[in-house]
């Protein structure tokens, strides 16, 4: 085996090996040559060639979705580097292990009018949790600060990023091993949670408790704690798509329970005990809600870090959600509340109220999300891009076998199809990405890879912009709206699709969509594009006219 004669790459290389970082995502380029040479060298790596840094960097988070392991990203230096700058900061939100490895330029070629050449110290500010800027390297502060760097990565989710300068030559090669010290693993030190006596009555005694999951890992959470939670008379249990967490006593359709509710049910709504675990919450609803009915007690449970979203929190647990429930429910018995009671009947009617509105509307994007939302079959990943997407798959509920994923840290549409790509390499389970228009021509280079299955399908709601624009405040249908926020195209997928080597096929009817589900999901000899075309300009009315349908029904 060879490995680059630069004893910098060489120590990076043999520690990462160390450490287990097995995925490796490499953008060419020439300063990042030894790092290059030195992991695909290496059969203890998988290596991955993307082009594309932004699209490099999403699709490496795709893989620590899956893995919820740290994935490694390599690339040059200069501008290459700040390609990487939005999966980090998706990293850093979404509490994502990432490894960013920049090759740089020695010290003394830094700001003279060199070619490729930015400042990459401090490239990613605060959006890393760790940052270790090396020197010319033979030290042992360098390689202490290598260690740490892949140390907090592993231990504490989240980017870290090692700057490396490296001087020419870059490609060359040795047999030679350097003597290197071995790195040295530590494990963050978690202290069993302390509920105490006082916490424990509070919880015991209150009557109205309210939990809220957000973006959750599927299968996470103990089935015998989703039992007392969904039996438990004074909780209601509020989920996501994104929770990935199932129960017929749940309610997982939040916007569809607040934004009907008359002015005298929200008071009823709010919780003596707020209790949350999971990443960020989609719902504006139920932030606004919780802001103004603030709980008597905000606890949020998490091994790092606690959101103070409602400006109500006083106090975090820091430990896993099982573990924490199972201290709480520990010789618990349940206490007399109608609170479950009063809002399942609630939700049961919702969901009457729901079904009947589907039937009476026209083809549109809630009538096709309706019938993608049906025909998943079972044992499907699906990755959904954000905006009106990730909204109107909240107004649906999926199997417990379907795993549902969303960039939720940053909520932008700048890698959705880049990181289902990512995570369908690792998944067992084929991928479904449901991408809005603007957002998969915007990663479209997420496309521009060897690695998408043959089982990798895309849905394209295509309605000719930025639909979530036309349910905001501010749509007045003016040319400056069509252009500057809307954003209309008048573009189809057909050519990118064709052109990246998938099966292309489109609908824009109801009965046109069904015929194509129907065929959609079996399996072929390509990757699949089904590209759905709604009529814009009567997507944000049904939506809205849905919930004042439902909040009319409320009052009768």
């Amino acid at each position: 085996m060879k490995y680059p004669s630069i004893y910098s790459a060489q120590t990076i290389i043999l520690y990462c090996e160390k450490f287990g970082f097995k995925n490796i995502v490499i953008s060419p380029g020439s300063r990042n040559a030894p790092l290059a040479i030195g992991f695909a060298s290496n059969k203890s790596f998988n290596c991955y060639s993307i082009v594309d840094e932004r699209s490099a960097g999403f699709f490496a988070l795709g893989i620590a979705q899956q893995l919820l392991k740290p994935v490694v990203v390599v690339c040059t230096s200069g501008s290459a580097l700040l390609n990487y700058y939005p999966a980090v900061a998706e990293a850093y939100y979404s509490g994502l292990p990432l490894i960013v490895i920049s090759a740089d330029r020695p010290k003394h070629l830094v700001n003279i009018g060199d070619g490729q050449t930015i400042f990459q110290k401090h490239a990613f500010g605060k959006h890393i949790i760790f940052e270790a800027n090396l020197g010319k390297f033979s030290n042992q502060k360098s390689i202490k600060l290598i260690n740490k760097a892949l140390n907090i990565s592993k231990n504490q989710y989240g980017p870290v990023h090692i700057n490396i300068p490296f001087d020419e030559p870059l490609y060359g090669l040795t047999k030679n091993i350097f003597k290197i010290d071995l790195p040295k693993n530590s494990h963050d030190k978690y202290i069993n949670p302390r509920i105490g006596f006082l916490k424990m009555q509070i919880w015991k005694n209150a009557k109205r408790k309210l939990v809220l999951v957000g973006v959750n890992y599927p299968d996470s959470i103990d089935n015998s704690i989703i039992e007392k939670l969904a039996n438990d008379p004074s909780v209601i249990v509020l989920t996501e798509t994104t929770s990935n967490l199932h129960h017929p006593n749940f309610f997982p359709f939040i916007d569809q329970l607040i934004i009907p509710l008359l002015d005298s049910q929200y008071e009823s709504l709010k919780p003596d005990i707020l209790l949350t675990f999971g990443g960020l919450i989609i719902s504006k609803k139920i932030k606004a809600f919780l802001r103004e009915f603030k709980p008597k007690h905000h606890w949020h449970v998490d091994t790092h870090k606690a959101n103070d979203t409602f400006f109500s929190l006083n106090k975090h647990f820091k430990c896993g959600p099982n573990q924490f429930l199972k201290i709480l429910y520990d010789n618990y018995s349940f206490c007399d509340s109608n609170y479950f009671n009063f809002w399942n009947f609630i939700k049961l009617q919702r969901l009457k109220d729901h079904k009947d509105y589907i039937k009476s509307i026209p083809f549109c994007d809630f009538k096709a999300f309706e019938l993608i939302s049906s025909s998943i079959p079972n044992n499907y990943m699906v990755q959904s891009s954000n905006s009106s997407v990730i909204r109107y798959l909240q107004l649906f509920e999926f199997n417990k076998s379907i795993k549902l994923f969303c960039n939720r840290g940053t909520s932008g549409i700048d890698g959705s199809t880049s990181t289902a790509v990512g995570a369908s390499n690792i998944s067992k389970d084929p991928t479904l990405l449901i991408s809005g228009d603007l957002s998969f021509f915007y990663d479209s280079n997420g496309l521009w890879n060897n690695y998408i299955p043959k089982n990798f399908k895309i849905i394209v709601i295509n309605n000719d912009g930025g639909g979530i624009f036309r349910i905001l405040p501010g749509n007045d249908n003016s040319d400056i709206f069509k252009t500057f926020f809307e954003t209309k195209h008048g573009r189809s997928a057909k050519l990118i699709s064709i052109d990246n080597g998938f099966n292309y096929n489109s609908a824009n009817s109801s009965s046109t969509l069904k015929e194509k589900l129907s065929q959609f999901f079996n399996d072929s000899e390509k990757p699949q594009v089904l590209e759905i075309f709604t009529p814009s300009e009567i997507n944000d009315k049904i939506l809205l006219e849905y919930f004042e349908y439902l909040k009319n029904n409320s009052a009768n």
